[in-house]
């Protein structure tokens, strides 16, 4: 057989790859367009489902994002909701962990399941304080920094609790 765009075109498609029921990762306000381009690539590459929660700090279409994201935004089931009220309506039967500098508890003490949400606060600002003062303390999430460090990078702190919460799934669906 000769191969030519003709004949490979079916195979050049991009493919919706849909989440392997894995956990979900909720962005409140995301603020960095590569921060958010970063993490759709890692949840297209985790089957983790990915929640916005409007107002973006960016348009979806930003040139930054998207070269972040390069093609993944094509294979990410992406959710998106006009407010916290919004989305906590809409997911309140799963288990919400807030990942916080504010929290006590290390990822690695919580045991996750398939169906949890991590939710993450914007850059510049994190979740607001009276939501994460109506949490219980053991659902408030700090990954281990020295004590002089003030935060991570989202799309970093992200990737960190896929891979911890994944790690406790076995690594179900991987190759």
């Amino acid at each position: 057989m000769i191969y030519n765009s003709a004949n490979l075109h079916q195979y050049l498609q991009p493919v919706i790859r849909k989440p392997v029921n894995m956990l979900h990762i909720a962005l409140f306000e995301p603020e960095i367009p590569p921060n958010t381009g970063n993490i759709i690539r890692l949840c297209a590459n985790t089957g983790y489902q990915l929640h916005l929660i409007h107002p973006l700090g960016f348009e979806l279409s930003d040139k930054r994002m998207r070269r972040a994201g390069l093609d993944y935004h094509e294979w990410t089931n992406i959710s998106h909701y006009d407010s916290l009220e919004d989305f906590l309506e809409n997911n309140k039967y799963r288990r919400l962990f807030a990942c916080s500098t504010h929290g006590k508890t290390r990822p690695s003490d919580m045991q996750f399941h398939k169906d949890d949400i991590l939710l993450f606060g914007p850059e510049t600002r994190g979740l607001p304080k009276d939501f994460l003062q109506a949490l219980e303390p053991a659902h408030i999430l700090r990954l281990p920094m020295l004590a002089e460090s003030r935060s991570m990078n989202l799309s970093n702190s992200v990737a960190v609790m896929i891979y911890e919460s994944w790690r406790q799934l076995n690594f179900e669906g991987a190759s």
